[in-house]
C-alpha cells in the first residue's frame, strides 16, 4: 500500500530546492576557521573552543589520506566552520541525497512506477489471440509477492490461455550489466539495472551439507514464496579460492562456489545479470500455479502495444526515496536517477552519461561547479563532490524541505556503539561507505533548535587502490578504519552543536 504525503507538492519541493540562502558559500575557506561569537553569548575565549580542536579530532582518528568538512547555518547559508571544504572527495552513498533531489524535481514526489501485463491481440473466452508481455518502467521495489498478485489478478479477469509467446520488456531504461564493474562479481549490492527489475535484481542462493554432498537451490524468494529459477545456477567446486566465479554461459548466470569456504548450512543473495528474463521466469512459474500456462519468456526490445490486462503500481516516489535513503539501496538510486535523466533529455546511454546530467543539473540549481557524478548510487569510486558544494545543496534544499524529512535519523552513540537517546544532537543524514572511504552529510539540530547543514568526507584512496579483487569484500583493517571515521564524524558534530547550536 502506498504511503500518503499530505501537503507535499512538486511546487513546494522546487521552491525549497531553488531558494537562495542569505549568504552564499562560494568563498568558503579551505582550512578550519575560528567560529564567530553568537548573539546573546559571552564572547569570552573560554566559551568557544579554538580552531585546533576540529583539527585535533581529525588527527586523533588517524585515517590517513584526506579528511574534509564544512558546516553552515541551514537557514541563512552562513558558513560556520570548514576544513579542506573545497576539495573534491568521493561521496560514496552520500550521492543518494543528491539523487533524491534530482529525481523529485524531474519526476515529482507523487510519481509511481508501473509494471503491466499487456495483450498484443484480442482477448475472448479466456484466451489471448496474440502475445502476453510483462513490461516494466523500472520499478526498483518490485518483488515476488507483487508478481504473484499480478498472476492472481490475471486469473481473476478470466485468462486461461495465451496463443502466442510470453515476452518480457525491460527497455524503458537502458540495460546496465553492473553498477560498478570494479566490484567483485558476487556482491549483491552491485546488480544489473533495466526497466524490469525483481527483488533488487538478486537471486537467493541456499546450500546445505547432506552426508558427503551439497544440496544447492537458487530461488526468487519473498516473505511467502520460494519459486525456483533456472536463469541462474550454482555448482559447488572443490577448491579453496576464489570464493565465487561467474560466467555468462548458455544464456544463464553460471556460478561456482568454493566448497571448503561454505558453512554446513547457509545462504546469501547474489546479483542477477539478466533481470528481465529473471522476472519473466518467476512470473511464468507463478502463473502456472494459477492454471495459466505460458511459454518460456523471450526478451523483446520493442516497446509493447496492446491492451493492459493487469497493472501493479509502486508506492509514490517520496516513499521509495525515503526507503532508499534509509537502506541505501543502490538499484533504487540508479533507477530513479536514470528515470529522471530520461525525462529531462532522452534515454541516457550509460550510468556515466546520466551521472553527468545530474552533475549539470546540480550546477544549474545550486550554483556549484566542482561536482562530478559517474552514477546515482555512489558505488562507483570516481564520483567527486566537495563538502562545500554538498553543504550548498543542503542549504538550498532547506531545513524545512522534503530532503530533510526523507533522510534517516542517525543516532549519536556511546563508546560501545549503543544509541544515546537523550543526546542533544538530533541528526538526520545520509551515510556513505566504501573501502577506506566514509562520508556523512545532512542536518543537525541542537538544543537551541538552530539547524546546521554539514558534510564530512574522508578517503584514503592510495590504500583503497592497493586492494586486490579478493580483498575488496572484507579488506584487512577496513572495519577499524570505518569505525574510526564514524567516531570522528560524531565528535565533529558534537563540537558543532556545542559551539554553534547550543
Amino acid at each position: 500500500m502506498g504511503r500518503e504525503n499530505p501537503g507535499i507538492t512538486r511546487r513546494l519541493v522546487l521552491g525549497a530546492l531553488m531558494a537562495t540562502p542569505g549568504v552564499a558559500l562560494a568563498e568558503a575557506p579551505l582550512r578550519s576557521i575560528r567560529p564567530e561569537p553568537r548573539g546573546g553569548r559571552p564572547p569570552a575565549e573560554a566559551r568557544r573552543p579554538s580552531a585546533q580542536e576540529a583539527e585535533a579530532i581529525v588527527a586523533e582518528a588517524a585515517l590517513g589520506g584526506r579528511v574534509a568538512f564544512a558546516v553552515a547555518d541551514a537557514r541563512t547559508g552562513a558558513l560556520l566552520e570548514a576544513g579542506g571544504a573545497g576539495e573534491a572527495m568521493p561521496p560514496a552513498s552520500v550521492t543518494k541525497a543528491i539523487t533524491a533531489l534530482y529525481a523529485v524535481e524531474a519526476l515529482g514526489p507523487g510519481h509511481r512506477f508501473r509494471t503491466q501485463l499487456i495483450a498484443t491481440g484480442p482477448v475472448a473466452n479466456g484466451r489471448v489471440d496474440g502475445d502476453l508481455i510483462l513490461a516494466g518502467t523500472g520499478d526498483p521495489t518490485l518483488n515476488t509477492d507483487n508478481l504473484a498478485a499480478m498472476a492472481a489478478r490475471l486469473r481473476d479477469v478470466g485468462l486461461r490461455e495465451v496463443s502466442g509467446r510470453f515476452r518480457v520488456h525491460g527497455g524503458a531504461l537502458p540495460y546496465v550489466r553492473s553498477i560498478d564493474p570494479g566490484q567483485p562479481d558476487h556482491v549483491g549490492y552491485n546488480p544489473s539495472i533495466s526497466g524490469l527489475n525483481l527483488n533488487f535484481n538478486r537471486v537467493h542462493f541456499e546450500w546445505r551439507r547432506t552426508g558427503g554432498s551439497w544440496q544447492v537451490a537458487m530461488d526468487a524468494r519473498s516473505e511467502r514464496l520460494r519459486p525456483a529459477v533456472t536463469v541462474a545456477r550454482m555448482r559447488v567446486a572443490d577448491r579453496r579460492s576464489p570464493l565465487y566465479t561467474y560466467d555468462d554461459r548458455d544464456g544463464v548466470d553460471d556460478w561456482t562456489v568454493a566448497g571448503p569456504a561454505l558453512d554446513r548450512d547457509g545462504s546469501r543473495w547474489l546479483p542477477v545479470r539478466r533481470p528481465a528474463e529473471y522476472a519473466g521466469e518467476v512470473f511464468q512459474v507463478l502463473a502456472r500455479s494459477y492454471g495459466i500456462v505460458l511459454r518460456h519468456p523471450e526478451e523483446t526490445q520493442v516497446a509493447p502495444r496492446g491492451t493492459v490486462l493487469v497493472e501493479h503500481v509502486s508506492d509514490d516516489l517520496t516513499a521509495v526515496l525515503t526507503d532508499m535513503l534509509k537502506w541505501s539501496t543502490n538499484i533504487t538510486a540508479e533507477v530513479v536517477g536514470l528515470s529522471a535523466s530520461a525525462l529531462r533529455g532522452g534515454a541516457p546511454s550509460s550510468l556515466a552519461v546520466s551521472g553527468a546530467r545530474m552533475s549539470d543539473w546540480l550546477r544549474g540549481r545550486a550554483g556549484v561547479d566542482g561536482a562530478r557524478f559517474v552514477d546515482h548510487s555512489g558505488l562507483g569510486p570516481d564520483s567527486r563532490i566537495s563538502p562545500q558544494d554538498m553543504v550548498t545543496a543542503l542549504v538550498r534544499s532547506g531545513p524545512d524541505g522534503l530532503l530533510r524529512r526523507m533522510l534517516k535519523r542517525v543516532d549519536m552513540t556511546d563508546s560501545n556503539g549503543r544509541p544515546l537517546r537523550d543526546h542533544p544532537a538530533r541528526v538526520v543524514a545520509k551515510t556513505g561507505t566504501l573501502n577506506f572511504v566514509s562520508g556523512l552529510a545532512g542536518y543537525v539540530q541542537g538544543p537551541s533548535n538552530a539547524v546546521l547543514a554539514f558534510a564530512i568526507f574522508a578517503a584514503d584512496l592510495d590504500r583503497r587502490r592497493r586492494l586486490s579483487p579478493e580483498e575488496m569484500e572484507r579488506p584487512d583493517g577496513g572495519r577499524g578504519w570505518t569505525q574510526r571515521a564514524r567516531a570522528m564524524q560524531q565528535k565533529l558534530i558534537e563540537r558543532w552543536v556545542a559551539v554553534h547550536a547550543a
